[in-house]
């Protein structure tokens, strides 16, 4: 389920959006303990030093996994999930609204709105509420 937003160029780098998404997240997150840790899942491309400074100052615990790294832990183990596609999936979500998967929007807050009523309707559909 979508829980922050944010939106730039597909040209730019995945990494240079890192604060933008966390600071995008609306909800308050519980005080992180060494029980209850708040955990970050990224791959490859946010494998930087400037990523997991910035994770550690709004404290989460940054798992970074290098490219393939998730695909020989599943076949080692059938009980191992991968963490990471949860956004890749998310985007694919996002994908069948045709207004998202192409941009009709002249105003970037026109398109915005658009993307946060997609988000909506995500995670209404997620919740099985009005199955």
């Amino acid at each position: 389920m979508p829980v922050g937003l944010a939106v730039d160029g597909a040209n730019r780098n995945d990494f240079k959006m890192v604060e933008e998404t966390i600071d995008s997240i609306p909800i308050r997150k519980p005080k992180p303990t060494s029980k209850d840790r708040q955990n970050v899942c990224m791959d490859k491309g946010y494998d930087y030093d400037e990523v997991r400074d910035l994770l550690k100052e709004f404290h989460f615990t940054a798992h970074i996994r290098a490219r393939g790294e998730e695909a020989k832990l599943i076949k080692k183990s059938a009980r191992f999930k991968a963490r990471r596609w949860v956004v890749e999936r998310t985007h694919s979500w996002m994908n069948r609204f045709r207004r998202i998967l192409v941009r009709w929007e002249k105003k970037a807050e026109n398109y915005i709105a658009m993307l946060h009523v997609v988000c909506g309707l995500i995670t209404w559909r997620a919740t099985g509420l009005f199955a």
